[in-house]
């Protein structure tokens, strides 16, 4: 029962990753065979989920899948999800205010409305801002998948809002309050691995210097090196599973002393680079990691790493010279269940937020009174 249970998982991570069938997925993406999983010390979740944090604010629908969250204070979480969900008439009497619990599969598209893209809450989960005004330039059919990452710089002192429109091939740039579009990067709807143009992509990190790292991402698999103004500067990375390749970009991150990581969704691997001198953006791979399932996100502390992986859900904490040093897996059943933790990230006062596309949420997770600091992502 528990292979069966563990092969109908992976299938659905697969489908809901691709936006698509599996069909689609396999013809888009090769997947090299799962590897062994060796998850080193594992242990109880450290942190606690805070019940029904999230509250549905538009009667009659439901969140879409919820692809990003991003706490840029205690009190202004963005929410960034793939559409809205019509509820079913009546409501079932299972539901707990996401789409799953209500019997609808996110993954096909099932009452998906083209609404309230973006949305600001507060600490406690209530809805504070909508962004629907810019809800026509993120919609597509129902079956593609939509918006992918939303992200703000920490070196930004304008607090601009990145968001990856991964449908579209685009990247977009916000005011921090949400009235203004700043900045559209790629083509809408053109696909190409040029200098003006994307391939599916999914993420987005920062350096203090201004220059932007794009993941691009399912369809480029590469990173391409912008400078403060969107400029094109160079790329690294070609189509493969060695060293200084991808199969896919699905995360990026930067550590404030400019090491990059990479989460290579497709290639099942983590992979660290290096640029030779600060600004020359000639970035080469100094270490890759195997042996994820489906790592999506990645968060970085200190001399610490923390992977979000699918598969059997998961948080893997690693340290710089890749050995695992703490992995927790999330509950797929009852209220605090993770199906996929698409996007993982911590605040400024120690509390980890997940995205989850497949449930349809977000999660704010609690530090346990008596959980070991050194299994905790830390501030």
């Amino acid at each position: 029962m528990m292979r069966k249970f563990i092969l109908c998982t992976a299938i659905l991570a697969v489908i809901s990753l691709s936006g698509g069938t599996v069909k689609s997925q396999a013809q888009a993406q090769p997947q090299p065979p799962a590897p062994a999983q060796d998850l080193g010390p594992t242990g109880p979740v450290p942190y606690d989920a805070v019940d029904n944090w999230l509250k549905p604010f538009d009667e009659g629908f439901t969140f879409g899948a919820v692809v990003g969250v991003l706490p840029e204070s205690a009190n202004r979480i963005f929410i960034l999800q793939r559409g809205s969900t019509r509820l079913p008439n009546p409501v079932p009497a299972g539901y707990e205010g996401n789409p799953q619990s209500a019997g609808i599969t996110l993954t096909r598209g099932e009452g998906k409305v083209w609404k309230n893209v973006i949305f600001v809450v507060d600490g406690n989960g209530k809805m504070i801002e909508t962004w629907s005004q810019w809800d026509s330039l993120f919609a597509r059919t129902d079956t593609q998948p939509g918006v992918h990452r939303i992200r703000i710089s920490p070196y930004d002192r304008e607090r601009r809002v990145w968001v990856i429109d991964e449908s579209a091939h685009q990247i977009h740039v916000f005011s921090n309050d949400g009235k203004k579009l700043l900045m559209s990067l790629g083509e809408k709807d053109v696909t190409a691995s040029d200098n003006r143009h994307f391939g599916k992509p999914q993420d987005v990190a920062f350096m203090p210097d201004g220059r932007v790292l794009v993941a691009d991402g399912l369809g480029n698999a590469r990173v391409v090196v912008l400078d403060a103004s969107g400029k094109y500067l160079t790329e690294f990375g070609t189509k493969g599973t060695g060293q200084g390749q991808f199969m896919s970009v699905h995360g990026i991150t930067i550590a404030p002393d400019g090491l990059v990581i990479t989460v290579d969704r497709d290639g099942r691997q983590v992979q660290l680079f290096r640029e030779s001198a600060s600004g020359k953006s000639d970035f080469k791979s100094i270490a890759v990691w195997k042996g994820f399932e489906l790592p999506l996100d990645a968060v970085v502390k200190g001399d610490n790493i923390w992977i979000s992986d699918l598969g059997k859900p998961k948080v893997v904490k690693l340290d710089l010279q890749g050995n695992r040093l703490y992995t927790w897996l999330w509950p797929t059943e009852g209220p605090s269940r993770f199906r996929e933790m698409h996007t993982l990230i911590v605040d400024s006062a120690g509390i980890l937020y997940g995205a989850d596309q497949q449930v349809g949420r977000a999660m704010k997770l609690i530090p346990k009174k008596d959980a070991d600091p050194k299994t905790l992502v830390g501030r």
